[in-house]
């Protein structure tokens, strides 16, 4: 199976001056874990998280102050649609992430996550299970 094939096609996209309240907010309307920030002055993308958010909390920062900017990873592992599955988690176990940002033509198309790769083994694993009892 293919990232392609698991991947979430809904891209919430962020600018670095968003507060940490308002990417919180936009992540939890689309249901997403993950944004991806779109530095217009670097021509950079990154990803700032829900764990990128909790932490920040944890560190009593007031997310009306905090900006996603200054809570973004910049070095990130993308992913391409003909990646693997295996390939995916490989590069998230190896990177210990749990989101890759996925290019096309270098835009993003889509994000996949570890939730989104266990949604498709797991499925795969029942069959098997199902089969060998």
């Amino acid at each position: 199976m293919l990232v392609r094939d698991a991947m979430s096609t809904v891209v919430l996209t962020i600018g670095p001056a968003h507060t940490l309240r308002q990417a919180a907010s936009l992540m939890s309307a689309r249901r997403v874990g993950a944004a991806v920030v779109l530095d217009p002055d670097t021509s950079g993308l990154g990803i700032l998280t829900e764990r990128d958010i909790l932490v920040s909390l944890g560190l009593g920062q007031n997310p009306d102050r905090e900006t996603a900017g200054t809570h973004t990873t910049t070095d990130v592992v993308f992913a391409t649609p003909a990646w693997t599955l295996k390939d995916a988690a490989r590069a998230m176990t190896q990177g210990g992430f749990r989101h890759l940002i996925v290019l096309g033509d270098s835009e993003p198309i889509g994000v996949v996550s570890v939730r989104d790769i266990l949604r498709c083994w797991a499925p795969v694993e029942r069959r098997t299970a199902t089969l060998a009892g």
